[in-house]
């Protein structure tokens, strides 16, 4: 079986998903509806299919608001939200925060602990010295300071009170690894309350999609970590959750070294083991951690991470352009 039929079979088999694109053409139908907005810093995307279209319209209009309301609970950019206010205060004393925000702190701290501290949101303690609109990166000297303030298990949770206090001056917490993953997730959970069971729900990197295409999946394709609107390799999928980071994203060169969003934990620097990685699992709060993870971990320890989980595949594009499958999608030898 030549390689190309064989990985498009494998992928209609476990519903396979990358950075999505509208693939197919349009259903004959007029009850597709698709809407795109900016929220959160970046490009969000609702597709799905209403009976009704006023209804279909109002849904996602519905899941745009929620992402909006997730942005001003989570933004590190706004001086008014709960981040924000944690970021100033908690290095003083507990902070009160919404059970909502107390649950995706926990869910972080899992991550935190899976991964083995890859994944840890406490990264923002050096991340925000860095400005990539601005071309602007910290020093050695200035990343030595603040590193210790990387460590998730300096940030206290108290489950009784919702509060969380750092126990180490200095820190602070970003949510940008995990929280539009959630936000895609609350709007499928929103579509189908109301009663959509065809859909896709996209915040930048992060997807998910619930149905098909009428009989046919959806399909998606990675993009080459070098091309802007060239994609790799396209897929098929239905009812599945993906995530796709690459050092492409928010970045900026210096003197042959690319400074980007994703930072080592342990380094306070920009990872550099992969390109691009893309995670496939059931949700997209899910996928959106993992990525990070295997991205700081490197194409092979990432991967051999991934094959230690029952519910998730994985595709990571090394510095090179050589590109590593985790058990699940690896082709035939």
């Amino acid at each position: 079986m030549q390689l190309a039929t064989w990985i498009f079979d494998r992928a209609r088999a476990i519903g396979f998903p990358l950075v999505w694109a509208a693939l197919l053409a349009p259903a004959a139908h007029a009850d597709w509806i698709t809407r795109d907005e900016a929220i959160m810093g970046t490009r969000c995307a609702v597709e799905l299919w209403s009976e009704d279209r006023a209804q279909g319209e109002a849904a996602i209009t519905s899941v745009f608001d929620d992402m909006r309301r997730i942005d001003r609970l989570m933004s590190t950019w706004k001086e008014d939200t709960e981040i924000s206010q944690v970021n100033r205060d908690a290095g003083k004393h507990p902070v009160k925060i919404s059970e909502e925000l107390f649950r995706l702190l926990q869910q972080s701290v899992k991550y935190s602990e899976l991964t083995h501290g890859a994944f840890d949101i406490t990264y923002a303690s050096v991340g925000y010295l860095y400005d990539f609109k601005r071309h602007v990166h910290p020093d050695q000297a200035a990343i030595a300071a603040a590193l210790p303030g990387i460590n998730f298990r300096h940030m206290i949770l108290d489950e009784k009170k919702l509060t969380v206090f750092f126990s180490r001056p200095g820190m602070r917490i970003d949510l940008g690894g995990i929280a539009k993953g959630y936000s895609v997730d609350r709007g499928i959970e929103i579509l189908q309350k109301q009663g959509i069971t065809r859909a896709m729900v996209n915040a930048g990197g992060d997807t998910r999609i619930i149905g098909d295409r009428f009989g046919k999946p959806w399909v998606v394709g990675v993009r080459d970590p070098d091309h802007e609107g060239k994609v790799f390799l396209r897929l098929p999928l239905t009812d599945t959750a993906f995530s796709t980071s690459g050092d492409y994203e928010r970045y900026f060169d210096e003197n042959g070294t690319r400074f980007h969003h994703i930072i080592d934990p342990k380094t306070g620097d920009s990872a550099r083991k992969c390109r691009s990685v893309t995670i496939i699992s059931g949700t997209a709060t899910r996928t959106d951690a993992l990525t990070k993870s295997v991205f700081i971990m490197g194409p092979e320890e990432g991967i051999a991470f991934i094959n230690t989980l029952p519910d998730v595949d994985a595709v990571a594009v090394a510095p090179d352009g050589k590109v590593f499958y985790s058990k699940g999608l690896a082709p035939p030898e």
